[in-house]
């Protein structure tokens, strides 16, 4: 699908890059594993046991993440690591469904550290 066919439905969610690829998980209310404690989108920590190839041994944080959340006026938000690029962000409006261009807030907290970050300490 190129970037301006964009026919997904507006939706929060998480997503990871993940050897340059998205997978992402946008939000549809049915879908029990992964939910955050809100119950209105994922939460990484839990949702990994998903994503995560049974052959991998990293944890959830390992790779560059974030999350789309949407503002009550229907205004997407990114919230992500400074690790995701422009590519990136068309890619991640195309499989959340986001048509107008999004707040991008990159977080350079240690919340989104990954693998790229100095001073990475991988989720136990």
């Amino acid at each position: 699908m190129k970037n301006n066919e964009n026919k997904q439905p507006l939706s929060r969610g998480v997503f990871w890059i993940i050897d340059g690829k998205l997978f992402a998980f946008p939000y549809s209310g049915d879908y029990s594993c992964g939910r955050a404690k809100s119950g209105v989108t994922y939460n990484h920590e839990k949702l990994w046991k998903v994503v995560n190839p049974k052959s991998s041994k990293v944890p959830y944080n390992y790779y560059p993440r974030g999350r789309v959340e949407i503002t009550n006026r229907g205004k997407a938000i990114i919230y992500t690591s400074p690790h995701v690029d422009k590519y990136d962000i068309d890619v991640i409006k195309v499989e959340f469904g986001i048509k107008d261009e999004p707040k991008i807030c990159y977080d350079y907290s240690e919340h989104y550290k990954c693998y790229l970050d100095d001073g990475f300490v991988p989720a136990r």
